[in-house]
């Protein structure tokens, strides 16, 4: 397998923290152990986790205002792919990544697949674009993509899902994430109830498209850039759109889709119930889809999404395997550093929902002790798993302290040299 960061030089980084690591994996090991918790098996359980890296997400991103480029991010779907290697080179926490068209098309996808395979990586969902208008388009999607009033703009965007899910396919994905951001700026711009009607009719036929062993995850998002009424608003519309069109659809949650103080957690446990969590996209939000680092701004909202999907688990057993990305726009850090720092505080997450002694949790919500069954969730989201996390990375052969080891390397001044900037050719980054 080919490295893009010399493996020498993260033995080399490893080698100089190894000894801390050993003295606090221990001292953590004494704590679990009175609590009859092995921190054998959680380092175990550590290292199965697994989380997409967005393609778009190692390049910079910006906002309606401004997009500052940053140095040596990647111009095509290649060096996109190398960044993405690096990451999980040194989390091996990232083995997939997820496309999205046509900004990652390509013309030969046998050689992309090769590549990425060579670096240690698969394919995720693939994600569709008619959220912009592309380079010599017939239809303009400005007022709508599946849910136009014009068929003509329909059939198009229909047909551009359908060509996702053929380019899915040659990479050897599994998947079709769906997200539209039709819907209305101004009252009576649209019929609401038309819109919905006209959508599901599109994405009927893209159903039909679907491989018998390919989901389709329906993306819902509260506004923007519709912001009088976007058609798929919430995870009400989106789980009924999904019982509309089959059991291959699913319900996607991105964490900064929803409005601010959203009960996100309860959704999770909802949309599980009724056996339509197919997904999400992990990032942070402070005001509204902002897209930001995931664990940056509300770490115990992530750990108690976790705690749902650990119960999900407990109840459902393998039959549950839940779809993860990360979703992110990095304006102002080094989108790779992000993305790492990022992998890893999901993986905090999902690992802290495994200190939940959720026997004694149930035991306590049986008898209506409130005070004590919200501290066996407290304990569990207090209890620093740092150590377990690095040597989860130490025993998979990644860096332990990922960001320190980047750069040591001078990854990305390399970079900056060997990709000099090229106007409109990254295709990266969310703006």
């Amino acid at each position: 397998m080919d490295k893009v960061i010399d493996h020498g030089q993260v033995a080399e980084h490893n080698a100089k923290l190894q000894q801390n690591l050993d003295a606090d994996y221990a001292a953590l090991g004494s704590i679990l152990a009175r609590r009859g918790q092995d921190i054998e098996q959680l380092t175990a359980k550590a290292q199965t986790f697994a989380v997409a890296l967005p393609s778009w997400g190692v390049g910079t991103g910006g906002t309606r205002f401004a997009r500052f480029p940053g140095k040596g991010e990647p111009r095509d779907v290649m060096e996109k792919l190398e960044d993405c290697a690096v990451i999980h080179q040194l989390t091996q926490a990232t083995p997939t990544v997820s496309l999205h068209f046509p900004w990652d098309k390509s013309s030969d996808p046998a050689a992309m697949r090769e590549f990425a395979s060579k670096h240690g990586l698969g394919f995720d969902t693939v994600n569709s674009n008619t959220f912009q208008d592309q380079a010599n388009q017939e239809q303009t999607y400005k007022f709508g993509s599946l849910t136009a009033n014009a068929k003509a703009v329909r059939e198009q965007a229909v047909a551009h899902n359908i060509e996702c899910i053929e380019l899915g396919r040659a990479l050897g994905s599994k998947g079709l994430t769906v997200w539209v951001g039709d819907g209305a700026n101004f009252p009576g711009q649209h019929n609401l109830r038309g819109a919905l009607e006209r959508y599901l009719d599109s994405m009927r036929d893209i159903y039909k498209a679907l491989p018998a062993d390919w989901l389709m995850y329906i993306e819902h998002k509260l506004f923007e850039p519709a912001f009088y009424a976007t058609t798929i608003a919430d995870w009400g519309t989106s789980y009924a759109c999904a019982n509309e069109l089959g059991p291959k659809a699913k319900c996607l949650v991105d964490l900064g889709h929803h409005a601010p103080n959203t009960n996100i957690e309860m959704i999770v446990a909802r949309l599980a119930q009724f056996g339509k969590l197919g997904g999400f996209h992990f990032n942070d939000s402070k005001y509204g889809d902002d897209d930001l680092d995931s664990g940056s701004i509300n770490p115990f909202q992530l750990f108690l999404i976790f705690n749902e999907l650990a119960d999900v688990a407990q109840r459902d057993g393998d039959a549950f395997k839940p779809s993860y990305m990360l979703d992110q726009s990095h304006n102002v850090t080094d989108p790779i550093e992000s993305l790492m720092s990022s992998a890893i505080e999901v993986q905090r997450s999902f690992v802290q929902s495994a200190l939940v002694d959720r026997k004694a949790l149930s035991a306590y919500q049986e008898n209506n002790d409130v005070l004590l069954a919200a501290q066996t969730l407290k304990q569990a989201f207090r209890t620093d798993v740092s150590p377990i996390l690095a040597m989860a990375r130490a025993r998979s052969g990644a860096a332990i302290d990922p960001v320190a080891c980047y750069r040591a390397t001078g990854y990305r001044e390399k970079q900056a040299t060997l990709r000099p900037p090229k106007a409109g050719a990254s295709g990266s980054g969310i703006v």
